[in-house]
């Protein structure tokens, strides 16, 4: 397996910001100008879908270094940072109030671009390192 760390690595990169993107169009299209596209079955499968595929190479990159959440501090980040990350785009697109679901998304978008500091700078603090 460790002779596909490139490709896993590239799939685990294009599955996150594919993730991301989603959440992001689909909370500012919800959001902004009340498409109610966002919420179909489909696009709820694809976000599904990336995200397996994100989790399944995350697990097979920890694997491949050695590294693994609760072990090392900024994967342990990486990691804990998901839970509010998840319940923040599920309420970014579910709450019944417009201003819970805006500064959900917003709460959303900082999580996530933690997360991304964090795992540029292979370290807790991320961009604060």
């Amino acid at each position: 397996m460790e002779a596909f760390y490139l490709e896993i690595r590239h799939v685990h990169i294009a599955s996150v910001l594919t993730s991301g993107a989603l959440l992001l169009l689909r909370g500012l299209a919800f959001n902004l100008f009340g498409a109610r596209w966002v919420l179909a079955a489909p696009l709820r499968y694809l976000s599904w879908t990336v995200d397996t595929v994100l989790l399944t190479a995350a697990l097979m990159l920890t694997t491949i270094i050695r590294q693994y959440p609760f072990a090392d501090g900024w994967l342990t980040v990486k990691v804990v940072l998901l839970v509010p990350y998840i319940l923040l785009g599920y309420f970014a697109l579910r709450a019944q109030r417009r201003k819970t679901r805006l500064l959900s998304l917003a709460g959303a978008a900082l999580v996530f671009g933690y997360i991304y500091t964090v795992a540029r700078a292979h370290h807790p603090l991320g961009f604060l390192a």
